[in-house]
């Protein structure tokens, strides 16, 4: 079967994001006023982070700014960038609360792992680990790649001594290069792909396709070492990784680092990057950090279902469980069914 290119707005090159700057958002003062304004009830109040909510962290300017970013991200280019968030003014704790105050009007949490954790620390912690750690726990490059949400966001406290660059690429872009160069391996990323993932996933077992569509809206979901580990886990149970389903897997990587289709960029403290996962990838430089641990990289990273979400195809279920247009969906179930607010151990 031969699959037709997408239409969208989703689809740029890096050039061209590059010369744009529609999708970045400068907070004015009067915005980062009465953020502070709030900040400073909730903490005059004693509202712990668990409870705050939008109605004790009142703003009226903010939801303009989220009405802009869900367009952004459903509608156009599929990214987001509020810049000037007030990190260096305040502890990390403060501004833990105020990003989960913030993601309130963005969308709804939901879990980055079987911890429970609904803010995540994306920082440098292998030393405390035994090297079996998530790529976002590490230093190092971390390709192209997505995450089980509709919306990843990621508020930089602090950025790394080197490196670190944030690139990004559209998988609607890469979808319709692969039409156009090598239709046969397109259409292989639409089949379907077993992935495992133990300790994160009811059995750690899940099946779903790469390239999808539903109701003529696109989506993508990545996830080449799940593949590779399931077909090693259940040789006898699953459909192998065929060479042309392998080489599908490796060109779409090689055309996401391809200079002209990615952009990349440094992240600044204050920066909150918003990516729509259907139609975006995302990656990372590797990095070297301070030797001083407060002043070691440092992001704090939300998953978020949000109210404008595409519908997806019923083969994304195991991934997504509800595939409905703006259903809380995504993420992984929490082993212990609590929630917590910190992914990793603290360093601050």
């Amino acid at each position: 079967m031969s699959h037709e290119l997408i239409a969208s707005r989703a689809d740029w090159r890096g050039p061209e994001i590059s010369a744009r700057t529609d999708w970045i958002h400068h907070l004015s003062a009067a915005e980062l006023a009465e953020i502070e304004t709030a900040l400073a009830g909730v903490k005059r109040k004693g509202v712990g982070i668990e409870a705050v909510n939008r109605e004790n962290f009142p703003l009226q300017l903010f939801p303009r700014i989220v009405e802009k970013a869900h367009s952004m991200l459903e509608n156009d280019c599929g990214m987001f960038l509020i810049r000037g968030l007030p990190v260096e003014k305040h502890p990390v704790e403060d501004m833990r609360l105020v990003y989960w105050a913030l993601g309130q009007y963005l969308g709804k949490a939901v879990s980055q792992s079987s911890k429970g954790d609904v803010l995540g620390d994306v920082r440098d912690m292998s030393r405390f680990s035994d090297g079996r750690g998530r790529g976002y726990q590490s230093s190092r490059h971390l390709e192209f790649h997505t995450d089980s949400c509709d919306v990843v966001c990621l508020l930089v406290i602090r950025v790394a001594k080197e490196g670190g660059r944030s690139m990004i690429a559209s998988s609607v872009a890469l979808h319709n290069e692969m039409v156009r160069s090598r239709p046969e391996l397109a259409d292989a990323l639409y089949g379907t792909f077993s992935g495992y993932s133990p300790g994160e996933r009811a059995g750690g077992f899940w099946t779903q396709p790469v390239f999808s569509t539903q109701d003529g809206h696109f989506a993508c979901k990545t996830g080449y070492v799940y593949f590779r580990l399931a077909a090693e886990k259940f040789p006898d149970k699953i459909p192998p990784l065929t060479e042309t389903r392998i080489a599908a897997l490796e060109y779409f990587q090689e055309i996401a680092n391809r200079p002209d289709m990615h952009f990349s960029m440094l992240f600044q403290p204050g920066d909150l990057q918003m990516l729509n996962n259907h139609v975006m990838l995302h990656a990372r430089t590797e990095f070297e950090d301070y030797h001083e641990e407060d002043r070691k990289r440092h992001l704090l990273r939300l998953w978020l279902s949000v109210p404008n979400s595409r519908p997806l195809s019923p083969l994304m279920k195991d991934v997504y469980r509800d595939v409905t247009p703006g259903a809380w969906r995504g993420g992984y179930p929490a082993a212990s069914g609590k929630i917590v607010f910190h992914s990793n151990v603290s360093m601050d």
